[in-house]
């Protein structure tokens, strides 16, 4: 069985990383020549303002009297520079946001995971290009531009990370520090001759990073919804030596309405891509631009010669091309020539034609002409370049697939072969071919190694290709039980096996698309409340029925309301405390009258718990007061909170083995800890769930009873036990194909109940603020993940609580759970996208991750529910026999 898990974990593993080779490798390519423009450049030194978390609507609009919120930018738009929307990619993080500004390229997604404090892969950017930069500002930010650094060139001054805190009274300062130190520098200067010389030569740039209004709105959210369109329009305002002066039109087209709402419509709008700021920022003080990048020139902003403008889109065509030129040759390089298929569109020939015939254009002063002419052969390298991007994709995720399936395959086997009492003949007949078999996938494994080997292929390839013949020599292997099942369903199919598929079938598509759409969870739970209806339940367990239906319909609710973090309200989190003490007394009475006495250690343990949910309470209350007050957050509700998360996976070992009293251990112990990370109603959620999760349990029972298996315990009697294995008592039935279905399907509701997990927007820091306020993205990523997670440990208990009640193998069940989730991931793999809307993009990862996620994290939430139900640790080293 640990053969099994730890195989199974390796192949998910795999799976799970594959997307990462498959559709977002790294970009980059070194080895470019730097190009730059051969004429004197219109500034000698650049300032680049970034307000980081600042949107276009806000800077722009007027407020209800009709003034600007910014009259200095206000004024400059009219009177002094060009302005527009620079169109940004979400997530948009401070990482690859500010690499596509200043190093001209889109970072690859799984960048972003490698951490803010470093560069996981070498990039060129214009800082390195310039004689001097200075930059102020985030630490996390400025580190990756003086660290990559090629020469002793840049300067970076920043503050220290526990400025960065969303509970402070004003985050303002921030701000305000970069504006006082940049002061500092210049009057610095006036004694100190090197520094002043520095500061007088061409080609150098200043960067101030504002992180103010990020700060604010982590701390205060923003208002609009979460995904809105608004959150990738960011505002460009350019002026100085070398941009345009404002030009007044009568009218000007824009897919949007925002001209008219920021009274502009006659003000000349230059929007740009974000990647464009690095070729205008590079061009403007004659510096080379970044090697990597893929931005394209906007040369209406230039208020410079027609030959200027010429020459350095030529310099922009020629620096991308450059990069196209080294992706093919290291594409060709790596590929076997009879295999090697050319990006056709941009032959060797046609570049050439191109080049001498843009500088043909410039030397006849057609500058129109040659510009034009620029941006055809960029926007054709750009394609090159994503052709030879891509070259692989196919081939590596046809061999995903293939595992997948195999997989997928091999597990249902596992099933069938322990549950269907298959008769296979074991003769001399069936070994030969089992030892031909073995043969035929070594030596086909030598063959696609060896492919491989002549292609100087990355290793990870070789997982990707081999890892199928393993799998699929497993199920071929089984070939005998594949032909008796077959058998078996043609010659004595199931009744309604037909109708059970299809049901199945529909399951998992209402599943996949409820990652879309949350309401398909809603009709997925209004459809369960209908199950005891269409069965035996409703007559037999009507009472139970009732409570299945009320909670079933209670919790659609949820999957209805808007994502959490938009609208907070302290007082759902603070109801949601008090219901759960007022269920703890009933269920404390309940078990009283039930004992007829009751266990010492039992009844300090319930009263810890409730005494811990009532901190919990005020915990909430006094922090969401001290941050209304920008007092911060107080220590002794730090402190506490600490406590409480941290004794939360302790004190249900202390409780009681019985399986009632245990789930209700847990719930008490986790919910202390979820209201800790509430905000709003989400805090109510899990306290639904639970109760949903403790009658499925008593539900499952039943249903038990009515297939004619007898159960010879109660569930007030039935205690969680180490290494309980019920496999000899029954087999496996399609009514455990639904239960299987329903822990997915509970586990899907989990993840989606209460917000959209695929958008980053759904993670609101304000969660975490009971615990700490200060910036720190891994310790408030890991706080987050766990509140994630809390739902996830309510649903994974109650399930180790069925298979214990249903009289069925953990195996049996776990597998059935792994197969529905496989099939899913299938789906989402198939659905990954790495063109559109970056919105798009980072959802069709998330769904794939998610369900991966979901997968991987089972073996360890399945281990984790384990401990958590049939550990038992005594309190105070007592005997558990002392009554009151």
């Amino acid at each position: 069985m640990l053969l099994y898990i730890i195989f199974g974990l390796l192949i998910h593993f795999v799976f799970f990383a594959s997307i990462f080779d498959i559709y977002f490798t790294s970009p980059l390519v070194h080895g470019m020549t730097p190009q730059f423009t051969p004429l004197p450049p219109p500034a000698k030194r650049l300032v680049l303002f970034v307000a980081d978390g600042l949107r276009a609507d806000k800077l722009y609009e007027l407020d209800e009297n009709g003034n600007s919120r910014a009259p200095f930018i206000r004024d400059i738009i009219m009177h002094k520079g060009s302005w527009g929307i620079s169109h940004t990619r979400v997530p948009t993080e401070s990482r690859p946001g500010h690499v596509a500004l200043i190093a001209g390229f889109y970072e690859d997604v799984s960048a972003v995971a490698k951490g803010w404090k470093e560069n996981p892969v070498e990039f060129d950017f214009l800082f390195n290009e310039t004689n001097y930069s200075w930059s102020w500002g985030s630490p996390d930010l400025l580190v990756m531009f003086s660290k990559g650094a090629k020469r002793n060139n840049v300067f970076p001054c920043s503050y220290d990370a526990s400025s960065e805190d969303f509970g402070a009274q004003d985050v303002t300062k921030l701000d305000t520090w970069v504006f006082d130190n940049v002061k500092e520098l210049f009057r610095g200067a006036r004694n100190n001759q090197s520094l002043f010389s520095k500061l007088n030569e061409d080609k150098i740039v200043f960067f101030l990073h504002l992180l103010g209004i990020d700060t604010n709105g982590h701390a205060h959210r923003p208002s609009s919804r979460a995904g809105h369109p608004s959150e990738t329009n960011t505002p460009f305002v350019t002026w100085g030596a070398g941009i345009k002066y404002p030009q007044r039109v009568s009218a000007q087209k824009f897919d949007d309405t925002y001209l008219e709402e920021w009274k502009l419509e006659n003000w000349k709008r230059h929007d740009v891509n974000q990647a464009d700021i690095a070729p205008l920022m590079a061009s403007l003080i004659g510096v080379p631009f970044p090697l990597n990048s893929v931005g394209i020139l906007p040369v209406d902003i230039l208020n410079t010669t027609d030959l200027f403008k010429a020459e350095s889109m030529f310099t922009n065509a020629v620096q991308i091309l450059e990069q196209f030129k080294v992706k093919m040759t290291q594409k060709k390089e790596a590929t076997l020539s009879f295999l090697f298929t050319p990006f056709k569109s941009l032959s060797d020939s046609k570049q050439i034609n191109i080049l001498r015939k843009a500088r043909s254009y410039i030397k006849q002063k057609k500058y129109d002409e040659a510009v034009s002419l620029c941006k055809e052969l960029i926007n054709l390298a750009l394609k090159g370049l994503s052709y030879y991007h891509t070259y692989d994709r196919f081939f590596l995720g046809f061999n995903v697939v293939l595992g997948f399936v195999g997989w997928t395959s091999y597990a249902s086997l596992l099933i069938i072969k322990s549950h269907c009492n298959l008769t296979i003949g074991v003769s001399k007949e069936v070994k030969k071919p089992s030892h031909l078999l073995l043969c035929s996938f070594v030596a086909l494994g030598l063959l696609v190694a060896l492919f491989l080997l002549l292609q100087a292929c990355p290793w990870t390839y070789y997982v990707y290709c081999l890892l199928p013949l393993p799998i699929w020599y497993a199920v071929l292997r089984e070939f005998p039980v594949i032909q008796d099942f077959v058998t078996l369903l043609l010659t004595n199919p199931p009744n309604h096996f037909v109708g059970y598929l299809l049901l199945f079938i529909l399951g998992v598509e209402v599943l996949v698309v409820s990652f879309f759409y949350r309401y398909m969870l809603t009709a997925g739970l209004i459809a369960f409340a209908g199950w005891p209806f269409i069965t035996p339940l409703w007559t037999r367990a009507k009472s139970t029925s009732l409570s299945w239906i009320f909670f079933c319909l209670l919790l659609a609710v949820f999957p209805l309301m808007p994502v959490v973090g938009r609208k907070p309200d302290i007082f759902l989190v603070m109801g949601a405390g008090l219901l759960v003490l007022l269920l703890s007394l009933l269920v404390l009475t309940f078990v009283i009258r039930r004992k007829n006495g009751f266990v010492n250690e039992e009844l300090v343990l319930y009263l810890l718990q409730m005494l811990s949910v009532v901190v919990s309470i005020c915990v909430v209350y006094g922090t969401h007061n001290s941050l209304l007050k920008k007092q911060g957050l107080p220590l002794t509700n730090q402190i506490a909170s600490w406590i409480i998360l941290a004794s939360s996976l302790v004190i249900p070992l202390l409780s009681s083995p019985i399986l009632f009293d245990r789930l209700f251990s847990i719930l008490l112990s986790l919910m202390s800890t979820y209201l800790l990370l509430s905000t709003g109603y989400e805090a109510l959620f899990p306290l639904v769930l639970s109760c949903l999760m403790f009658v499925w349990i008593y539900m499952e029972q039943e249903t038990l009873q009515q297939s004619g298996i007898s159960c010879k315990q109660k569930l007030s009697t039935i205690q969680f036990a180490c290494n309980t294995d019920l496999t000899q008592f029954r087999d496996f039935s399609l009514d455990d194909i639904r239960r299987a279905f329903f822990l997915v399907f509970f586990l899907v509701t989990a993840f989606f109940g209460t917000g959209n997990i695929a958008s980053v927007n759904s993670f609101d820091l304000a969660s975490v603020y009971c615990f700490l306020t200060v910036f720190s993205p891994y310790m408030m990523g890991a706080l987050m993940i766990w509140k994630i997670l809390i739902p996830f440990v309510f649903v994974m208990c109650a399930f180790e609580a069925v298979q214990l009640t249903t009289q069925l193998s953990s195996k049996s069940l776990f597998l059935m759970v792994i197969i529905i989730s496989d099939v899913m991931a299938l789906h989402f793999f198939f659905l990954i996208k790495d063109f559109g809307s970056w919105l798009d993009i980072g959802t069709s990862i998330s769904h794939y991750v998610i369900v991966m996620s979901m997968t991987i994290f089972l073996m360890f939430l399945n281990g984790l529910a384990q401990i958590l139900t049939t550990k038992k640790l005594k309190l105070w080293g007592r005997p558990k026999s002392h009554l009151i």
